[in-house]
């Protein structure tokens, strides 16, 4: 039998040994949720309503112990688990309030004889590979809105964040959704090539651009509908007129939180060369500050990188961006102890030429970089093949959307960073991915239009 051994990367300690898929189980269980489809595709819209309400209130009810599981597989600090899932159900509660509303069958045209309707269906078998970083956040984007528009989903949440996965399958079981309609999968790579093997309808994944690609590769002959959110190499920049503590702060927690394994992580800063002194100086003093330590204490702010292979890229880039001429300000090197820790890190002096300027980090490390004028900072900000999230600090406002406006992102931010909201579409540019999650639009992503002609005889 195939095994799924799950580690603690604070601790390296072994926490689970978990019965783990293979083909045949795949295939069975993609069987099963396609048998299941009808049934749960013609129950009323209310009833589907009612079943993720009840899923909310059991998150709501357990979010101690779900936090806990979090913390232990994937090393994020427990107060960050508890904040992921109280945000969680606030996504659960836009879903819910706007199903109704955005899949409702919209009359176009009218005139009495003729009248043109658009339907919106569901897409049938919904394929998800999750990712680890934020496992109820990245998941739930997919499965909530897609249960809701009557499709059925097999889950197949990261490996390092399975344990997570299984408590979100038990706690929709719990609330009533049939467990061939929402099923999780168990396992890593070998167990995300069989799904996608199988007959889907829509494929929706978190995780690397090497990984989305090649599942592009698979399913395009195949016309499946796909949705990919990749990677980012988010920027920001500080003006001479912002409030210089104000953005060092809030952007050395937007570069750090969750140990700066975040989809939107700010991952460039530039700066105008006129308060770059003070800037730098206060954005280090900030870092000083965060607490390193067991992700289980409450006052721990940076906790364990989730992922191994994690540790050798940020030696690369530190390495690299050494030898190029940049300057360490703090960091630069792994925590000491059985777990997967990394100091968090800063570097001035940097540029383009260094990895760190150039490749997602995924990880507590910042390059900070000197720019003349507006001009020089929009062109740094698009030399990129990324295009996920971006911002600019000032309290000009006209001015930061003329800056905003140029810059090629799915999501851009004034005087914030990190931030996202069931409100917006999440989507991004180039090597950041295709499609989109949340919003209306992330709700009807998982219909497809049905366009009806009624001519009255």
């Amino acid at each position: 039998m195939n095994q799924l051994l799950v580690h603690n990367p604070a601790t390296a300690e072994l926490i689970a040994t978990l019965p783990a898929d293979d083909d045949s189980s795949v295939a069975d269980k993609a069987q099963r949720a396609r048998a299941a489809l009808p049934g749960w595709r013609a129950m009323p819209v209310v009833e589907r309503e009612a079943c993720i309400a009840r899923f909310a209130a059991l998150v709501k009810a357990q979010i101690e112990p779900l936090a806990v599981v979090m913390t232990r597989e994937t090393g994020k600090p427990i107060q960050m688990s508890r904040n992921e899932l109280n945000g969680f159900l606030g996504r659960i509660d836009f879903f819910l309030a706007q199903i109704e509303s955005s899949v409702q069958t919209e009359t176009v045209f009218d005139d009495g004889g003729m009248t043109e309707q658009i339907e919106h269906t569901p897409l049938g078998l919904v394929a998800n590979i999750s990712a680890w970083n934020y496992p109820w956040f990245v998941g739930g984007n997919v499965f909530v809105p897609a249960l809701l528009t009557g499709n059925v989903v097999l889950y197949k949440p990261s490996e390092f964040a399975t344990l997570s996965g299984l408590e979100m399958a038990r706690l929709l079981h719990e609330a009533g959704v049939p467990k061939d309609v929402f099923i999780p999968l168990v396992g890593g790579g070998a167990v995300g090539a069989a799904l996608m093997e199988q007959d889907i309808d829509g494929l929706f994944f978190t995780g690397s651009y090497a990984t989305g690609a090649r599942i592009a590769r698979i399913l395009g002959p195949r016309m499946v509908k796909m949705q990919l959110e990749l990677g980012g190499k988010d920027p920001t920049y500080v003006c001479e007129d912002a409030d210089v503590n104000n953005a060092a702060a809030s952007l050395a927690d937007g570069a750090m939180y969750n140990t700066g394994q975040s989809c939107c992580s700010v991952e460039r800063i530039y700066v105008h060369e006129s308060i770059y002194d003070a800037f730098v100086a206060h954005f280090v003093e900030t870092v000083k500050g965060f607490k390193i330590g067991d992700p289980m204490d409450n006052d721990t702010y940076i906790g364990a990188i989730t992922r191994a292979p994690q540790l050798d890229v940020l030696d690369a880039q530190v390495a690299d961006a050494l030898a190029k001429g940049a300057t360490l300000l703090c960091g630069g090197k792994r925590l000491k102890g059985p777990g997967l820790g990394y100091a968090p890190t800063v570097f001035s002096d940097v540029n383009h030429s260094m990895e760190l300027m150039r490749e997602e980090s995924f990880g507590p490390i910042i390059g900070i970089q000197k720019v003349a004028n507006d001009e020089e900072a929009v062109q740094l900000m698009n030399d990129t093949r990324y295009g996920l999230t971006a911002g600019v600090f000032t309290p000009n406002r006209t001015r930061a959307e003329k800056l905003l406006a140029q810059i090629n992102a799915g999501s851009v931010y004034w005087n914030c960073c990190d931030r996202v909201s069931p409100r917006l579409p999440w989507s991004g540019h180039g090597d950041s991915g295709m499609g989109l999650t949340l919003s209306t639009y992330g709700i009807q992503t998982f219909t497809r239009p049905k366009a009806w002609h009624l001519r009255k005889p």
